[in-house]
């Protein structure tokens, strides 16, 4: 059995493609399994009669793929990407300045990093009837506002489009925290000096210097905040009360209550496809940027 290895791992050795392939057959049957299977029979559906108790019927129609360009279903998409975006700005405006703090604190870093990663340790769903709670016409920021006197009657916060946009932006900051604070990490503290030396004000080194060399993180970190968010049905149904629809609740109606699977599989991949566009923008990002170090 030892000889066989050990022949198996010199075979492997010497040609490089095989050991590649060796290696990578594991995650390419799982993804096969898991992801490409399951992904053409969803655009299989997408093309098949509706089954009123759900399901499909034998047969091909495009019905359902042209109901995508309808007024309604466009606007759904349209408020779900802007939410989306702005959901992703603000969650940089909070995360940058929270990496930058955890990259300059030596002594309490391994403690940051952990109330960063903490959130993870709990159900998103679990984080998202804490906010209601925090949010609620009783609840934490109503009863402050109210005691200090900012305010004499509650503020309606809850079930509104605001509402959403908090949860996404609470629901989704580690993401963009993380990837930045790798990019602030590598970065080499030489050139801050340099550019210290030579006169630089703190705002100039920052915008020459630090902005530059960490918008890969960043583009990171906004690619993982943005899909989740546009993807989200669960945060605003929560918090927005079923008045703020998104594409992710359309989708969803459309596997329960609505039993329109063809539909239904129509949607997400469309929503799919808007996906692979801010996806294929980060490549070209990502490719562009290491061809200028590069050059």
């Amino acid at each position: 059995m030892t000889r066989l290895r050990s022949r198996v791992a010199a075979a492997l050795h010497r040609h490089p493609r095989i050991q590649a392939t060796a290696l990578l057959l594991p995650a390419g049957v799982w993804l096969a399994v898991f992801f490409a299977i399951p992904l053409a029979i969803m655009a299989t559906y997408a093309f098949r009669p509706r089954h009123i108790l759900g399901g499909v019927y034998p047969g091909w129609t495009t019905v359902h793929v042209a109901r995508l360009v309808e007024p309604l279903y466009l606007a759904v998409l349209g408020r779900s990407v802007v939410l989306s975006l702005l959901a992703t700005a603000l969650a940089l405006l909070v995360s940058y300045p929270i990496a930058l703090v955890i990259v300059r604190s030596t002594r309490w870093r391994s403690f940051l990093l952990f109330l960063v990663v903490l959130p993870f340790w709990t159900s998103f769903l679990v984080r998202t009837y804490a906010t209601i709670f925090l949010i609620r016409d009783t609840g934490l920021i109503n009863q402050v506002l109210q005691a200090i006197g900012v305010t004499h009657q509650p503020l309606r916060m809850l079930y509104t489009p605001g509402a959403v946009l908090f949860g996404l932006v609470t629901g989704f900051v580690p993401f963009m925290v993380l990837p930045i604070y790798a990019s602030l990490e590598k970065l080499d503290p030489a050139l801050l000096e340099a550019a210290e030396v030579l006169g630089a004000p703190e705002w100039r080194r920052f915008v020459r210097v630090i902005w530059p060399l960490t918008l890969p993180g960043v583009v990171v970190g906004s690619l993982l905040v943005f899909v989740p968010s546009l993807g989200s049905f669960l945060t605003s149904d929560l918090l927005g009360g079923a008045k703020v629809e998104l594409i992710g609740n359309l989708v969803q109606n459309q596997f329960t209550s609505a039993r329109n699977w063809p539909f239904g599989s129509a949607l997400s991949f469309l929503l799919l496809m808007v996906v692979m566009l801010g996806m294929l923008a980060q490549l070209r990002y990502t490719a562009a940027h290491a061809k200028g170090k590069t050059a």
